[in-house]
């Protein structure tokens, strides 16, 4: 017998005493000995060396012992283990440790947002877990970067497969290429928390019922400084532009998140929230300096332009706008100049629509510019020299953590 029987089975006998009642193993004392039962087996009036010699060669005592003394003891951890093994599906799928221990051997495979969680069976009970891209399930693990220590994840998550700082940590931007190995139950809540800060925690609170959630209008009271005007947003015409800064920034192709939040606890957004298997539980930082920007360039009087476009012209600046803003200029070759974003056709448009000083069209933004010093535009171009510098103030602290505020 091993280090490790032994160990489980000492477990077993102290917690018999108190009984024992976990995923199909029953245990009890009873007067005229030890009760040890499973759906497979069941055995009666044993003195300690019998449960013992019985417990050591047990699946579901090595499950239970798993699960009280080696996992994580944290109950949304706990819960997390168990539902990426399929632990937490009722009494008969949780009861059944023998299929259950057959699949583990192969390995029980779970997507969480864009990564690939791998449970595996180790000795005696023991889990082993693997962590990769989900856009890596095929690539052979030599072909990877591999890491075994859970911290890694911190640098990975940091940046895109361009380089770029990732300020959203829950965007669906991970690179490829890495593979997180043979992590016990502990690393591996780790390294999941490292790539997607507290989605753990409120996946948990979600499925218990205890999600806090903070919706839009009493988010942004509670916003002070430069990010208070986001409060003023509300000038009597609903709440439609928190519906455009949800499509915009809570869409899944930008987060993985599913968005709970709405307007506020009596009025939903028109905007769908999304599938994310975690949910959003508040605006995020993200969503709050955007909707500061949004904010400001919003309280802008309208003003009419008039341009001259042919259909087709009209129709490039659409799929132009559409490539931009859904992430798709990097898929668009060179040689596709049939598509309306092709950078020789936009590059073409430009040259034709633009003149010396990059006016659409020849038309100024402002129609004063050329001719105007009075008062109101000098006041005009305060405003919008000090919120250039203002907004410029904070570009060097693009690497500030987003998730902070998400406990």
């Amino acid at each position: 017998m091993t280090t490790e029987h032994v160990a489980h089975a000492d477990a077993l006998a102290r917690a018999a005493a108190d009984g024992i009642d976990f995923d199909g193993l029953r245990v009890s004392s009873e007067a005229d000995g030890y009760t040890f039962e499973t759906p497979v087996e069941e055995h009666t009036g044993l003195d300690e060396t019998g449960l013992r010699d019985v417990a050591a060669d047990s699946a579901y005592a090595t499950n239970w012992y798993f699960w009280h003394a080696v996992a994580p003891q944290k109950t949304d951890r706990w819960a997390f283990l168990r539902w990426l093994e399929g632990a937490d599906g009722g009494d008969e799928a949780a009861s059944d440790v023998t299929e259950r221990y057959e699949s583990l051997a192969d390995g029980v495979t779970t997507e969480w947002g864009q990564l690939l969680v791998t449970a595996t069976l180790g000795e005696t009970g023991r889990r082993r877990y693997y962590l990769r891209h989900v856009d890596d399930v095929d690539v052979e693990a030599a072909a990877l970067a591999n890491h075994d220590d859970p911290l890694a994840a911190r640098d990975l998550a940091k940046r895109d497969e361009r380089g770029r700082y990732r300020p959203l940590k829950t965007a669906p931007s991970l690179r490829t290429g890495w593979r997180l190995a043979d992590l016990d139950p502990a690393a591996l809540v780790e390294a999941v928390e490292a790539f997607y800060p507290a989605t753990i925690a409120n996946w948990h609170r979600e499925r218990a019922g205890d999600l806090d959630v903070n919706h839009w209008r009493e988010t942004m009271e509670r916003q002070t400084g430069m990010y208070g005007v986001v409060e003023t947003w509300d000038r009597g015409e609903g709440y439609e532009h928190v519906n455009w800064v949800a499509e915009a920034c809570c869409d899944d192709s930008q987060c993985l998140k599913r968005r709970e939040w709405q307007y506020d606890s009596t009025t939903d957004l028109d905007v769908d929230g999304g599938d994310g298997v975690f949910p959003c539980r508040e605006p995020c930082s993200v969503v709050i300096a955007a909707a500061r920007t949004w904010t400001k360039l919003e309280a802008e009087e309208p003003r009419t332009y008039e341009f001259e476009l042919t259909p087709s012209e009209k129709e490039q600046l659409e799929a132009v706008i559409d490539a931009v803003a859904d992430g798709r200029i990097d898929d668009i070759r060179e040689a596709d100049v049939y598509e309306g974003a092709n950078r020789y056709r936009t590059r073409f448009l430009r040259a034709k629509l633009f003149d010396d000083e990059g006016n659409l069209a020849g038309v100024p933004t402002d129609p004063d510019e050329h001719g105007d010093t009075g008062d109101d535009a000098d006041h005009d171009d305060a405003d919008h020299d000090d919120t250039s510098e203002e907004d410029a103030g904070g570009a060097d602290d693009d690497e500030t953590e987003v998730e902070a505020d998400d406990d």
